[in-house]
């Protein structure tokens, strides 16, 4: 991939069936274990109760993802995963992403858009308290390789 330059749109839209061998090959690359695989992938394309969201810029140039859920009866969406391709990060991707989140959770009638990160994720955590969520608790072992995670929120509705 070459270089994104600084000062690329990031376009954020729901994910498309075309879009399932770039969800799983930057899910490969992204993490080490806790993947969603395609099916799951496939299986969250066409769900009521999940939305995929793409990032690209440059004509289709896939730059990052995020999965949100959805519960019935209940006010609070969840961030389920967030990734960007290594040469995109630090120009606006996961930002992008993150209010595309936002508004779409306010849309779909949300107070509240819940996450957990990694305790060592300094990156995703420096994003997350400067766009305005904070730490609400830990979990701990949360992770498939027995990492902990903090528990963040920000209120969108």
């Amino acid at each position: 991939m070459t270089p994104m330059p600084a000062t690329a749109a990031v376009r954020v839209r729901r994910a498309e069936l075309s879009d399932l061998d770039d969800l799983v090959a930057l899910e490969e690359t992204s993490f080490a274990t806790d993947r969603l695989s395609r099916e799951q992938y496939r299986r969250h394309l066409d769900s009521e109760t999940a939305q995929v969201l793409v990032a690209s810029a440059n004509r289709r140039r896939f730059l990052g993802t995020a999965v949100v859920f959805f519960r019935k009866g209940t006010k609070v969406a969840r961030l389920y995963s967030i990734a960007t391709h290594a040469e995109a990060r630090g120009k606006g991707v996961g930002s992008a992403l993150l209010e595309a989140s936002e508004q779409l959770a306010r849309r779909r009638g949300c107070q509240v858009l819940r996450l957990e990160v990694r305790t060592d994720n300094d990156v995703a955590i420096r994003l997350y308290e400067r766009l305005g969520y904070v730490r609400i608790g830990r979990y701990a072992r949360y992770y498939g390789d027995g990492a902990d995670a903090w528990r963040y929120e920000k209120k969108v509705g």
